[in-house]
């Protein structure tokens, strides 16, 4: 698939690739995804904004550049203690994967990051994954990262990204790395159609992580553990849903991830904050959630992934097929996929036409 190399979150040409229950492939305008909809369902989103967590500074003991990407945290509050990805000199302008290295880091090395100042405290799986604590008060790194931070981004949106390129239409609490893309397919208004339709919607906060590192055995560490909150509203508002047989539509991965950690054996969900360890794929049963809207996702990465819980491989090979024919974008600024969860067997064909669901 082609990226999208503007920073534009609703373009008026996006285009949407649904694939209901049986398999069945069509094709939308972005702007008629609401009717994809029934009522009855309820329609979930991400509302976490998002942090200028790439920081350029200095490895201190070596005196080289890096560029230190934020990636996780302990829970939603934490301002001192993070996971991180360290680069080595250079920015978003050359492709991760063709970055140089960055120094030797040990626990106990300092990095001096604009105004702010970090200590390494342990290197993790990889020598490029780092836990790191920030010195300093809430208040101060708070201000670091908003003076001297700017959004993750990567090579293939050449112009720099600003925060508000970044932030959803319902973007709240700064907590996420990269944005939460797929709710860029919501504005206000789509939102108010969705109650005339008779469809609910809802919001919960989970720290979206890194898409992409780079290298491929740290990508295979993806996604990172990833902090999340549940509202008693939406917990409520899930179990109202399964009362009624609505479907539960997940905007994003995030939010499926989020939910499907929460959910116990029988899918009930219950309000409060979690970290979501897990790794959702083909082996995962989802308790939870029915259909997902997403950004499209390349093969291979941990979203993609993701979707394999959804519909078979043989679904999916003819969606990504669809997806590379008719030309559709990629990457967070690009087109969306919808999938229903389906009984995983294949049907044959696709059509250009709309499909009930």
């Amino acid at each position: 698939m082609i990226a999208a190399a503007r920073p534009l979150q609703r373009r008026a040409d996006a285009r949407l690739l649904a694939v209901d229950r049986a398999g069945r492939i069509s094709h939308w305008p972005r702007r008629r995804f609401i009717e994809l909809l029934a009522r009855g369902d309820l329609v979930i989103a991400n509302d976490a904004a998002t942090l200028p967590a790439s920081l350029i500074g200095v490895h201190r003991e070596s005196g080289r550049p890096i560029e230190l990407r934020l990636a996780g945290r302990e829970s939603l509050e934490e301002m001192a203690r993070f996971t991180a990805i360290v680069f080595g000199a250079g920015d978003y302008r050359t492709r991760t994967e063709d970055r140089s290295a960055p120094p030797s880091i040990a626990a106990s090395d300092s990095l001096d990051l604009g105004p702010l100042h970090a200590t390494v405290e342990s290197v993790g799986a990889h020598p490029r994954l780092l836990e790191i604590r920030f010195s300093g008060t809430r208040d101060e790194i708070w201000h670091g990262l908003a003076r001297h931070g700017r959004p993750i981004q990567y090579a293939h949106v050449p112009e720099p990204l600003a925060l508000w390129d970044v932030w959803t239409p319902i973007a709240w609490v700064p907590v996420a790395f990269e944005p939460p893309s797929a709710g860029f397919v919501l504005d206000w208004r789509s939102i108010v159609a969705m109650r005339a339709r008779g469809v609910e919607f809802a919001t919960l906060t989970h720290a979206a992580g890194l898409s992409s590192t780079g290298d491929a055995a740290l990508d295979r560490l993806l996604p990172l553990d990833e902090p999340y909150r549940i509202r008693e509203t939406t917990a409520r508002a899930i179990g109202a849903a399964r009362a009624r047989s609505g479907r539960v539509v997940a905007i994003g991965t995030t939010v499926v991830r989020a939910l499907e950690h929460a959910a116990d054996a029988n899918g009930c969900v219950h309000a409060g904050d979690g970290i979501a360890t897990q790794r959702i794929d083909e082996r995962t049963e989802l308790r939870l959630v029915d259909t997902i809207l997403s950004g499209t996702h390349e093969r291979g990465t941990s979203h993609h992934e993701l979707l394999r819980a959804f519909a078979d491989d043989q679904t999916l090979a003819r969606a990504d097929d669809a997806l590379e024919g008719g030309a559709y974008l990629t990457h967070e600024f690009g087109d969306f996929v919808l999938i229903e969860r389906g009984v995983r067997k294949v049907v044959s064909g696709t059509t250009s036409l709309p499909v009930p669901f």
